[in-house]
């Protein structure tokens, strides 16, 4: 977690400079004098909700009032508190009788089902991958530049190359060129991609697939069709499928096999089951071996 600074000294300096008492100040953020009389003592500090809630009392920037060290990222709690909710407040924008879902993904023990992750990204004021990448980070998972909003596989050209730079861990070694050409040719009982062909996709300089060609890149690297396509949904459900195998770092977990899930790529319940595979693998893996414990 990266906790905003709170200066004690610095708030109540503004707090006198404005002729305002602790009670006024409490008041306005929902607490008790005594409360903020803790805060400016150095006794207690404030829950990181009402932090944002200080900021706009005072009319000065989150960042600037109570900064996050240079370089710290958010993770889910943070989110959470600079958009100004409590954990127990979460229950409504879930939709949910019980902050559970919210408390289990801040604690890294449990991903938020895909059905609370939109709503808490429109509460929170972030894009879908920064929620997904602040979640990563509760789970103590270094999130990698591509794995940014910025970077979200689009194009053919980037989701070919997503899925070679993410879906052979270890030491396998993804497809060649022609090793590519070859996968679509054999699915298709002919010729219809040469090394060159597969290159340019991959590169950009060619953005026409075929269907044929596209079943035999998806029966390849084990994704939906879909996924090729212009839908942003399953090409975000492949990436976080990925992501979530590629918090087991031992060689027994190879690629996503995700053949036959139809068109909306991979659904909740395998993402869920995908969950749930990580957790036990990492739960039986043995120090000192290259793999979980049997």
């Amino acid at each position: 977690m990266a906790p905003r600074h709170f200066d004690r000294d610095r708030v109540r300096a503004l707090r006198r400079a404005r002729n305002i008492t602790q009670s006024e100040l409490g008041e306005a953020v929902g607490v008790g004098d005594s409360t903020v009389a803790s805060w400016e003592l150095g006794s207690s500090a404030p829950d990181g909700e009402k932090l944002p809630v200080l900021a706009k009392f005072f009319g000065l920037p989150l960042d600037e009032l109570f900064p996050r060290r240079a370089g710290d990222l958010p993770d889910l709690a943070d989110l959470r508190c600079d958009a100004g909710y409590s954990q127990y407040q979460t229950r409504e924008l879930t939709g949910t009788k019980s902050s559970g879902p919210v408390a289990n993904a801040e604690r890294g023990k449990r991903r938020l089902n895909e059905k609370f992750q939109e709503p808490l990204a429109k509460a929170y004021g972030v894009s879908l991958d920064e929620l997904l990448a602040a979640q990563e980070r509760s789970f103590g998972n270094e999130v990698p530049p591509q794995a940014s909003s910025s970077a979200m596989p689009r194009t053919v050209a980037e989701k070919i190359t997503y899925l070679l730079e993410h879906s052979y861990p270890g030491t396998q070694t993804p497809p060649s060129d022609a090793e590519i050409a070859e996968a679509v040719n054999d699915h298709a009982g002919a010729q219809v991609l040469t090394s060159d062909g597969a290159c340019a996709l991959r590169t950009g300089d060619d953005t026409d697939l075929s269907p044929i060609v596209t079943e035999g890149l998806a029966e390849l690297f084990g994704v939906s069709p879909m996924y090729f396509q212009n839908d942003d949904a399953v090409a975000r459900q492949v990436v976080e499928g990925l992501r979530m195998l590629a918090a087991v770092r031992t060689g027994a977990v190879g690629r996503v096999a995700t053949r036959g899930l139809g068109p909306e790529g991979m659904s909740d319940e395998l993402l869920a089951f995908l969950n749930q595979v990580v957790e036990e693998m990492a739960d039986r893996e043995v120090p000192g071996t290259d793999g979980p414990g049997h």
